[in-house]
């Protein structure tokens, strides 16, 4: 199984950016996907997730209104669109993919928010 983020960079306040998230080795359209980010110093944060079929999306708090999850279950990606971003919003960002009790995780692609 492997989970391959993409789309991370730096990007000033205020700018966007839209994650990827390919999937491979799983069947991907029965897994509950999840962003989660990594910031220096700091706890693991769950971002945002959409279940399996896409009908149903939870945010953070912090991103609530700026970011949004969706998937693609013909092409196995999961997307995190991020809109507004803040400089808090710096760090790495890391999807999840969940089946009962069989999880995998990406190796994470840096997003960086900085003038």
């Amino acid at each position: 199984v492997q989970l391959v983020e993409s789309g991370g960079g730096l990007v000033q306040p205020g700018g966007s950016l839209r994650l990827s998230c390919a999937a491979s080795g799983l069947t991907f359209s029965r897994y509950f996907m999840s962003w989660y980010r990594q910031a220096p110093g700091k706890e693991r944060e769950l971002v945002a997730s959409i279940s399996s079929a896409g009908s149903s999306t939870n945010y953070a708090d912090s991103v609530k209104g700026r970011f949004g999850i969706s998937r693609d279950n013909i092409k196995n990606t999961v997307y995190l669109q991020m809109n507004s971003l803040k400089p808090e919003d710096t760090a790495v960002y890391l999807c999840k993919a969940i089946l009962r009790n069989i999880e995998y995780w990406g190796q994470g692609t840096q997003v960086t928010v900085s003038s």
